[in-house]
């Protein structure tokens, strides 16, 4: 398997002849025959699920244990302040990890990137698991952990393998909504895990056992699990059939200054597109957790329950909106579900104010309606790109669409939440609503056949 993780430059232009090691690699790894969609479908899943469980790790220990261990200077609402702050690091980082990745592709080819980028979110995310207190360090337990957050944000940015623009272009048409959610699957799947893990340390250990070593553990979990989606990657895309069909695509990294020239309006309505997907994404995963931390007598573990309930009707949303794609359209999908998450924010404040039921309510409608939208979100309009810029381009709207639309949704949802009511909870979130319907207006282009 070493010979995997050797540079080649087979997929890149004559400047860069390709390594007989890495051709070694391909010929290890091939079976000879053409990749189907469901082959590609499998690796997007698998290194999706990899990426949202190690996310969802850390949002979770945002919101449980950062207050505590690193701000004990402060309150519990200023201490979960300062720990989204540092969540939004990663977002910040993420467009930079995708320009150097993207040189080290060029250079080295995607095996060499994938692996740097994969070694880099398993490394940052293990280190965080031996993260020291400000009890111990003082205000270097700070900055160690926004290094290590900045660095998941570089790999997450360089994790882009092309898979996801592979599997829309190479989907049956008639079946394209259907292939494109199965990557989205990634975000119900670690969360369950995630918060299932979480769930089972805080109902099984002492508030001390859990905030001294019960609460590392999942990172080191995420790190095995980058292992095993790194390899499992690694093996297909150093096929020479994956080879083939990236070049046959022209699926190529291109300059990130000349492709944001060329393609800044795509780029733009690529990230607004799906906004208001994004922005529900964090109201309903992470902001919730800290709502009810600070404000809320509710227990924990029985909140983290609900929400495995309410991402379970997320995977079926996710599931169901491929169907529902592909008979109306993407575009048709995405702006009837922001819509429906407009008529979604009016009702925000009354649900989390309005008691156990009220905020069971939320958990379940905000998840159905998160698979529903978000199952189409991504690469929502890549298609627009020419093939000569979709590969860099998918990304970077990916990068956008992240940092606009959730990077610093928790942060300003309890901001604004604590400072002015819930109220405009739901307002921001109908601004994201806004935007998508803006964006999809403006991109009349966008049907079944992105």
């Amino acid at each position: 398997m070493a010979n995997m993780n050797t540079p080649h430059g087979g997929s890149i232009a004559a400047d860069f002849p390709p390594h007989q090691s890495a051709d070694d690699a391909r010929r290890i790894n091939t079976d000879d025959h053409a990749i189907s969609p469901g082959e590609i479908a499998v690796g997007v899943v698998i290194g999706r699920a990899s990426e949202y469980f190690d996310f969802f790790v850390y949002a979770i220990a945002s919101v449980l244990v950062f207050p505590s261990m690193l701000f004990p200077f402060d309150g519990r609402l200023e201490g979960t302040l300062y720990a989204f702050t540092i969540f939004a690091f990663a977002f910040i980082a993420r467009p930079i990890g995708t320009v150097i990745s993207m040189a080290i592709q060029r250079r080295y080819g995607r095996e060499v990137k994938l692996t740097v980028a994969l070694f880099l979110l398993g490394s940052t995310t293990a280190g965080i698991a031996f993260l020291p207190t400000y009890t111990e360090i003082g205000v270097y337990a700070i900055i160690i952990l926004s290094i290590l957050r900045i660095g998941q944000g570089l790999a997450l940015g360089g994790s882009w393998d092309g898979l996801p623009s592979l599997l829309a272009l190479n989907a049956p048409e008639e079946k394209r909504g259907w292939y494109a959610m199965l990557g989205q699957l990634g975000a119900p799947v670690g969360f369950f895990l995630a918060a299932g893990l979480f769930w089972y340390l805080l109902g099984n250990l002492t508030d001390l056992d859990f905030m001294d070593w019960g609460w590392r553990y999942p990172f080191y979990v995420a790190f095995a699990i980058n292992v095993v989606a790194l390899f499992a990657r690694l093996r297909l895309i150093s096929t020479n059939e994956y080879t083939h069909l990236l070049e046959e695509r022209e699926l190529q990294p291109t300059s990130v200054i000349e492709m944001a020239r060329s393609q800044g309006r795509n780029l733009i309505i690529g990230a607004l597109a799906a906004l208001a997907s994004y922005a529900l994404f964090h109201l309903v995963t992470v902001f919730p957790l800290s709502w009810i931390t600070i404000y809320s007598p509710r227990n924990m573990t029985d909140f983290l329950a609900t929400q495995m309930l309410g991402v379970v009707l997320m995977a079926i949303g996710v599931v169901a909106s491929g169907i529902i794609a592909d008979r109306i359209g993407r575009r048709r999908t995405l702006g009837t579900l922001a819509s429906l998450i407009a008529v979604f924010s009016v009702f925000v404040p009354m649900m989390l104010d309005g008691g156990e039921a009220g905020q069971n309510t939320f958990i379940m409608v905000g998840f159905a309606l998160l698979g529903l939208s978000y199952g189409q979100a991504a690469g929502a309009v890549t298609a627009n790109f020419p093939s000569q810029y979709r590969y860099t381009g998918a990304a970077f709207t990916s990068d956008l669409a992240w940092l606009v639309g959730a990077g610093f949704a928790p942060l300003v949802a309890l901001g604004v939440s604590s400072q002015f009511g819930l109220a405009y909870v739901g307002l921001y979130l109908l601004s994201g609503a806004v935007c998508s319907l803006a964006a999809l207006s403006l991109n009349r282009a966008l049907d079944i056949r992105n």
